[in-house]
């Protein structure tokens, strides 16, 4: 049986599957519904110093990006941290980890670039029995125009000085929040362990702007008829996300640092690839808000069931295992050959394919044969791209064949070289020399 358990920088959870800091984990009441659904960890809601009350808008706080049928995409919110009392976050968050002793309860923390201020407030989270904290350099928006969240995050050296001040007020592991909003997530992530961090988590939201009305050609979603920029999740940020955790976990600089994965997780198969490439677990948010908490089951189904078929015992085996495998483009196998191919028992004749590759492609695929319609592919022009796979609507009715060495390709007349250049041993390939050493 697989065993989902975790130990994240000396945080023990039953499983990877973490709510990330967002409205869903804003109070208790939210929380035991998580935990009682049987998420193994949360992130609080970002918590901030005492002093004036965080007013968020009463108004449009989210905003969604649909697709035909309706299904969100991505996900826009311009909600600040959390607007309740700190006493009262913290009286909860105590009463929670009391009565739920074996999951992770992490806190989400975001205070001016002050030591004072964050030596105070940690020492009121570590009285709460908490498990961690999570630095917040990330949040795009409200908060960043006060020199806080992705203000912090896009500067390195407040990286390192905030960490170094955290990790030296407190004893809890610190775990920092790294902001997508920046060039290069390996300079952050760098900052971060010089600082100190037990852990790095991302990504945070994207600078975003969903739209105009139409109408009123005013920026959608407003408030009172004006709008602002806002923090953008959901499914459509997973792949940015894949590749920023990907460059962490391959830096040879933060190599073995543990990472939390975020963004567009919504599944057992979109943790999969978070974990394998790299990520010690996962944080949900946008998926938990659209679907409810119970989601969570169907995920720890679907990756206890993935890890008995593949014979996976422990959940740490899969962490990085598909890293050694992600090149620099300049390694890639050029004597490699794909051609399409279409199963012609499953395809409904709608010519997606056809008008895809005719129109923006390699015009290698005819339209009709014998005076009717009907799709194949010219192998002597197809360059194996996968457009036509993408756009066709039916699973696996379109694939590419990998041609074997000695194979002819039509297209260039030439058999097919068995020689490449292997990424996987090759000497610069900094999973290969962690590996090494």
């Amino acid at each position: 049986m697989a065993n989902l358990q975790i130990n994240f920088a000396g945080i023990k959870s039953p499983n990877p599957f973490w709510l990330a800091s967002a409205p869903p984990t804003d109070k208790a009441y939210n929380v035991n519904r998580a935990f009682e659904a049987g998420w193994g960890g949360v992130v609080w809601k970002t918590l901030g110093e005492d002093g004036p009350p965080i007013v968020n808008v009463s108004g449009p706080r989210y905003g969604a990006l649909l697709s035909p049928d309706r299904r969100l995409l991505g996900f826009n919110n311009i909600e600040l941290i959390t607007d309740r009392p700190l006493q009262l976050n913290l009286t909860e968050i105590a009463q929670v980890k009391r009565d739920w002793p074996d999951r992770a309860l992490l806190v989400s923390l975001m205070v001016p670039c002050e030591e004072q201020a964050w030596k105070t407030i940690l020492a009121r989270v570590e009285d709460t029995g908490a498990d961690g904290v999570e630095l917040n350099f990330g949040c795009p928006h409200g908060m960043s125009e006060r020199g806080m969240g992705a203000a912090v995050g896009q500067v390195p050296e407040y990286i390192q000085m905030v960490t170094a001040w955290c990790k030296h007020h407190s004893k809890l592991p610190v775990v920092v929040k790294l902001t997508p909003n920046i060039a290069d997530i390996r300079h952050p992530a760098r900052a971060a362990k010089k600082g100190g961090a037990d852990a790095v988590s991302l990504i945070n939201t994207i600078n975003s702007i969903m739209g105009v009305d139409p109408l009123t050609l005013t920026m959608s979603p407003a408030t009172g008829g004006m709008g602002s920029h806002g923090g953008y999740c959901g499914p459509a940020v997973k792949p940015i996300a894949l590749n920023m955790v990907a460059e962490i976990a391959r830096d040879p600089q933060t190599i073995g640092l543990p990472i939390s994965g975020i963004g567009g997780v919504s599944n057992w198969r979109d943790a999969l690839d978070f974990i394998a490439l790299g990520a010690a677990n996962v944080q949900v948010c946008t998926a938990a808000m659209v679907y409810g908490f119970k989601i969570v089951q169907d995920m720890i189904d679907g990756m206890s069931n993935y890890m008995d078929q593949m014979g996976f015992t422990s959940f740490s085996q899969i962490v990085g295992k598909a890293l050694p495998t992600v090149s620099q483009w300049q390694y890639l196998n050029l004597n490699h050959i794909s051609k399409a191919v279409i199963k012609q028992e499953t395809c409904i004749q709608c010519g997606r394919c056809h008008i895809a590759c005719e129109d923006t492609s390699h015009q290698a695929i005819s339209s009709s044969k014998n005076g009717q319609r009907h799709f194949e592919v010219l192998e002597s022009e197809c360059v194996g791209c996968n457009l036509c796979v993408s756009v066709c609507p039916v699973p696996d009715c379109l694939t590419l064949r990998d041609l074997q060495p000695g194979e002819l390709d039509q297209r260039t007349g030439k058999p097919v070289s068995a020689s490449h250049m292997d990424w996987t041993t090759h000497p610069d390939n900094p999973m290969r020399t962690a590996s090494a050493a």
